[in-house]
């Protein structure tokens, strides 16, 4: 972290994973090249990371990624470190922070398709936990890309291994725009 020129914050590990996976994949060292991807144990966290960062803190430069149920925490956060006002979306791009619709799992779930992630899932001897879960009386029926995201998040660290998975197994050109943007932001 002493070497950092730029930190991402991100709400979470499963996040921060992504973040370097994608990295990792354009052939980019982030720690070599003075970025760091701080997960931050939640958005409400953001003023605390801002202050600590930012203009006010140690005057690095700044990117971000959150959940749109996050979006207003990271908007209030950024405007009361002095970044900007009255920010919109797309404002808050052009600091570096995007806003993942839904959450970065309904991101790449929508990016590879139900059948693919359920592929993943096969390769990784989590197919039969995934069929139990369908078949639970409150999951079925229920849309299959929502049982996956349920499944994501159920069990040890799942949702942190699947995180890298997922990216890690799509095209690069089908990849989530507010990873990738999140991602170009600390070049």
């Amino acid at each position: 972290m002493d070497a950092a020129r730029t930190v991402v914050l991100v709400e979470g590990i499963s996040d921060k994973h992504a973040i370097e996976a994608l990295a990792g994949r354009h052939g980019r060292d982030l720690e070599a090249e003075g970025v760091a991807v701080l997960a931050m144990g939640g958005a409400q966290a953001i003023g605390r990371f801002l202050d600590l960062y930012g203009p006010r803190g140690q005057g690095l430069e700044l990117a971000g990624l959150c959940d749109v149920q996050e979006e207003d925490d990271f908007r209030r956060g950024l405007e009361r470190a002095g970044l900007a006002s009255n920010l919109t979306r797309a404002e808050m791009e052009r600091l570096g922070f995007y806003v993942c619709v839904r959450d970065l799992e309904d991101e790449l779930i929508r990016a590879h398709g139900a059948a693919s992630v359920e592929r993943i899932a096969e390769a990784r001897g989590d197919l039969q936990s995934f069929r139990t879960l369908q078949k639970q009386p409150a999951w079925q029926g229920q849309p299959v890309e929502e049982q996956l995201r349920r499944f994501m998040g159920s069990g040890g660290r799942r949702k942190i291994r699947y995180a890298s998975y997922l990216v890690e197994a799509l095209d690069l050109d089908e990849m989530p725009r507010p990873l990738t943007g999140v991602l170009d932001a600390t070049r």
